[in-house]
Order: C-alpha cells, then sequence, then structure tokens
C-alpha cells in the first residue's frame, strides 16, 4: 500500500545551483516512495512521493522538484558499494588514475564526500595515504570505521570542513562519488570543499551525466536521492561562484554513463582541459535543454514499458515463471513507471545481504539471494540492475541451459 504523505517532502522554489525562482517542468514520473526504503514486511503503508524533472530558466540545470529530508533517505541506507565487484575494480582503477595523474605520495591527504563502506579509500589507504570518509548512514558509517577506514557519521557542509581542516589539514584529494547530485544545500558543500582543499588540490566527483540520461533513455537513474541531473554548462557557472574552476571532465560507463569532473582553485596554475568546451558544444547540439527533447524521452520511455508489459503478461498468461535480478534504487523508479509490480514479477534476488529478507519500496516485491534462481529454474529473469547486464548474465549462464530467458529493459529492451 502506498500512502500520499505531502508533508514528507518540499517542493523546490529556486534553483540549486543558481538560486533563480523561474523553474520550468521538463518531465513527470510516476510517483514512488523513496528508492532504497526497503521494508521488513509487506503492506506497510509508505509516502507516495511526485518525480518531476524542472529546469533552471536561467542556468538551464535540471534537477528535481521534489526534496525528501536527507535524514529520512541517509540515515537507514541500504546501498553499499563492496558488495558489487564490478564497482570494486572501478574504484580501485578510479583511485589508481587519480594517483598517477597527481602524483599522491603517502604523506598526502584524501577525503571522500558521501564514502559509503569506504571501499574507494580503502585503495588510497593501501597506498599509505592518510584517508578520511564522511557518511550519514550510520550502520554503513560504522561497518566503515569497523573495517579501519576513518569515517565520521555525518553531513558534509562548510562547517564540517572548518573542523575537518583544524584537526587533519587541508585534502590534496577531495572525492564525492554518486554523491554530489544527493545534496540540496550544495552551495554549502562547494564553500566546504573550498576551505579544505589544498592550493594544489583538486577535487574529482562522478554523477549520472545528463547527456546519458537522454541519449539511453536512462530514466531510472531519476529518483528522489537524485536531486540534480548534472550536465558541464550550469556547472561551470557553479563552480565559478565558488572560487572554484571545473577544470577537466570525462565520461565513464558507471550507473549506465556518468560525468566525471576535475575542480581545482580559480587561481589554480592548472589549465582547463578542451574537454569542458567540447562538452557544452555537445550538450548545446543534442538539445538536452529542449522540452521537445523531454516529451520525446516520455514517448520512448512509455513505448518500452508497453512493450515490457506485454512480454511479462504473456509469459504469466501461460504459466511461466518471471522474477528480477539486482534490487538498485533506480528498479523503484522503473517499477512504479513502467507497472511493473508483484503481479509480473513474484521475487528479486540481488547478492546484497543488505537487502535480502526485505521487499521492494511501494510494491513490496520480495527480495532473495540468488540461490532461489536454481531450485525454481525461473523462465523469464528481468535484469533491473541492467547496467550490471553483461557480468549477471555470464556469472548464471548455466541458467540458460534450462530454458531461462534475460529480459534487459534499458537502453533498448531485449530478450537474451
Amino acid at each position: 500500500m502506498i500512502m500520499p504523505v505531502q508533508e514528507y517532502y518540499n517542493e523546490s522554489s529556486t534553483c540549486r545551483l543558481c538560486k533563480n525562482d523561474q523553474l520550468d517542468l521538463l518531465m513527470r514520473l510516476a510517483p514512488t516512495p523513496p528508492a532504497n526504503q526497503f521494508t521488513p514486511a509487506p503492506n506497510i503503508d509508505q509516502p507516495s512521493i511526485p518525480l518531476d524533472l524542472i529546469k533552471c530558466t536561467t542556468c538551464n540545470h535540471v534537477q528535481l522538484g521534489q526534496v525528501v529530508s536527507p535524514e529520512i533517505l541517509f540515515s537507514d541506507y541500504v546501498y553499499v558499494s563492496g558488495t558489487s565487484k564490478v564497482f570494486c575494480k572501478h574504484f580501485e582503477d578510479y583511485s589508481n588514475s587519480i594517483v598517477e595523474t597527481e602524483g599522491l605520495r603517502a604523506s598526502n591527504f584524501v577525503v571522500d564526500i558521501g564514502s559509503n563502506d569506504g571501499t574507494l579509500l580503502s585503495f588510497f589507504k593501501k597506498r599509505g595515504m592518510s584517508v578520511l570518509g564522511i557518511d550519514p548512514a550510520k550502520k554503513i558509517a560504522e561497518e566503515a570505521n569497523s573495517k579501519g577506514i576513518n569515517t565520521l557519521n555525518d553531513f558534509f557542509n562548510y562547517n564540517l570542513a572548518k573542523e575537518i581542516v583544524r584537526e587533519h589539514g587541508r585534502a590534496r584529494v577531495i572525492t564525492a562519488n554518486n554523491a554530489f547530485a544527493h545534496i540540496d544545500n550544495i552551495g554549502s558543500v562547494a564553500e566546504g570543499i573550498k576551505h579544505m582543499l589544498s592550493p594544489d588540490g583538486v577535487f574529482v566527483f562522478e554523477v549520472s551525466y545528463l547527456l546519458d540520461v537522454v541519449q539511453k533513455r536512462l530514466f531510472d537513474t531519476i529518483y528522489h536521492e537524485h536531486l540534480d541531473y548534472h550536465s558541464v554548462f550550469p556547472l561551470v557557472r557553479f563552480f565559478s561562484g565558488y572560487g572554484l574552476r571545473l577544470c577537466h571532465v570525462e565520461r565513464v560507463k558507471t550507473h549506465g554513463g556518468s560525468l566525471r569532473g576535475f575542480v581545482c582553485h580559480a587561481d589554480s596554475e592548472r589549465k582547463t582541459n578542451e574537454s569542458v568546451h567540447n562538452f557544452i558544444e555537445e550538450e548545446e547540439t543534442e538539445g538536452i535543454f529542449k522540452d521537445k527533447t523531454y516529451n520525446n524521452l516520455s514517448e520512448e520511455i512509455n513505448d518500452i514499458g508497453v512493450h515490457l508489459r506485454e512480454i511479462l503478461m504473456q509469459a504469466k498468461k501461460k504459466g511461466e515463471q518471471v522474477v528480477g535480478f539486482g534490487a538498485p534504487a533506480k528498479a523503484t523508479t522503473l517499477m512504479h513507471h513502467l507497472q511493473i509490480g508483484r503481479e509480473l514479477i513474484e521475487y528479486i534476488v540481488d547478492d546484497s545481504p543488505w537487502k535480502q529478507g526485505l521487499y521492494t519500496p511501494g510494491l513490496h516485491v520480495p527480495v532473495v539471494d540468488n540461490s532461489k534462481l536454481y531450485k525454481d529454474k525461473p523462465e523469464y529473469i528481468v535484469v533491473l540492475a541492467w547496467n550490471f547486464a553483461d557480468p549477471i548474465i555470464k556469472k548464471h549462464t548455466e541458467l540458460k541451459k534450462y530454458g531461462c530467458k534475460f529480459v534487459v529493459p534499458l537502453p533498448h529492451l531485449k530478450i537474451i
């Protein structure tokens, strides 16, 4: 059961980056509970919160129109980076790249904002660097500390940055991965980064890239934790307003398509790479700030939903078993918007013990460990963690011997 509770959230009245109060509606998705709000039992009332994508008419920043309290979203968080081998490898490569390009030494201080279980920081620590994580999820922060990754259980802002500098000094590298889009008062975060970053330091962040969302129909990356859908054009202006400079950008494959940005002090000797200009040109060419783009995107998403429901309903009519694989936050948006509930998917398997034994937000589909797949041998597995479709299918290819078909909904609906 889903219960509308307007007091659960606030509507945005100004742009999160430039504070302009002229905001246009781009796209409206189905209301959902918070995407990671798994429940211990079915039929627990949960709030149904609107999910509206809006755009600032001044700086073109695309953002979410609804703001849920961060205490509600993150205090009892269940997403853990270390449970994914793919992400562990990504963070290892990521840390190696930063160490090499920045010429880091064992004496350097590295801070990770939204550090989760400390997976990324663990690779810097192995190289002898001093590390500090900051994360608001109490249990996950406790786990990181138990692994020897010094972690503050808190929300990062300017005041916390001042405390960190007093105790530890300034950081040579600050990172924020899939966290820089989660913050309503992002200005305070920028002030904190400016204060905490050493004169020769760099702030490196990864976020879902708006251009990928549009080009690959990644609508399920839109959920209440993700307040911002970043692109390069608005970010250049934003960082400049805080004495910082976006000096280099690149695209990475995580989450179906992400932006990795490098930020330095405005007066740094670092040159601004031509990638910044090139990305802005491509964003303009692809029309990611135009209303028509999102009208077309909405139609494409609805078509995917119609075809996916047809496949699953036909399977159910034949008495075939349909289950899901992966219970990422994005599955909440996908299942609610495409109307894929327990009547079509019997259960979802997930590798994370933090989610096993729980029920998905709002639709309350049970989450179990993957051993059940080999007992049931279902005819269809819907890969809800579609960005990991290749390693998932490869790992469980034995199921094909029993006639199992894998359904991958995005970026293009296909059956394997």
